[in-house]
């Protein structure tokens, strides 16, 4: 299956409806989503070249699809301004979240009984307590590669049993950063074909790119949300 296909497979879907119908529901969903945004990040990011990024991209092929999402909130107005809790609790609100839950669904229905899955996370409770530390393992389709008070960073794009380069990979950080009055939440996304076939990978289509920003707003709302007072 191509990576776009695989890709796409996993991106939230909209439904339609009236003309104004529609209209409105964009309008909700813009005013919902609105402090989240979208800030330049490109291959000379310290991100596409770190250690974990070579590894996984030995041969250095192009990303088919790379962002970065951020949200600034006030420190006044979080349940807490702990470096470590603010991480841990974005975190488990991201994987235990409704932004997730559909395509959780989806993967448990596909994958949760194969062999070798028995120690991944599944269930929403569980997402919602894990810590998230390196090899943690959440439905067959995501992997911990790296745990600090600051960032999680997750391997995704297929089963964490294939730990060879593939058609379809990438990496996904979710990231918290703080000044003294501030913290600021960040989404960081990159898709690679990290496969030799790779080399010469084209961008994902433009209506992918979009969808996927769009998912990324709905996660950084939905687990933001819950660490506001």
């Amino acid at each position: 299956m191509a990576p776009q296909s695989k890709l796409i497979k996993f991106t939230a879907g909209f439904v339609g409806g009236t003309i104004a119908e529609v209209a409105i529901a964009a309008t909700g969903w813009s005013w919902y989503t609105k402090d989240t945004r979208f800030i330049p990040f490109t291959t000379s990011s310290p991100d596409f070249n770190s250690p974990i990024a070579r590894k996984l991209n030995p041969n250095s092929n192009p990303p088919i699809c790379i962002d970065h999402a951020v949200r600034t909130v006030p420190l006044s107005k979080l349940k807490t301004t702990d470096q470590e809790s603010l991480t841990r609790e974005f975190c488990r609100g991201i994987w235990s979240g409704p932004g997730f839950a559909v395509q959780r669904r989806y993967l448990t229905h596909k994958y949760r009984a194969l062999e070798g899955r028995e120690d991944h996370l599944w269930e929403k409770q569980e997402l919602a307590s894990s810590d998230y530390e390196v090899g943690t393992k959440i439905a067959d389709h995501f992997e911990v590669l790296e745990r600090t008070p600051e960032k999680v960073t997750v391997r995704c794009g297929d089963s964490p049993l294939n730990k060879d380069p593939r058609p379809a990979d990438g990496l996904f950080s979710i990231e918290v950063s703080k000044d003294q009055d501030t913290a600021t939440f960040h989404l960081k996304s990159i898709f690679i074909n990290t496969a030799p076939e790779g080399a010469n990978a084209a961008p994902l289509p433009f209506n992918f790119q979009f969808a996927h920003r769009e998912y990324t707003k709905l996660w950084m709302e939905t687990s933001v949300r819950k660490l506001l007072k």
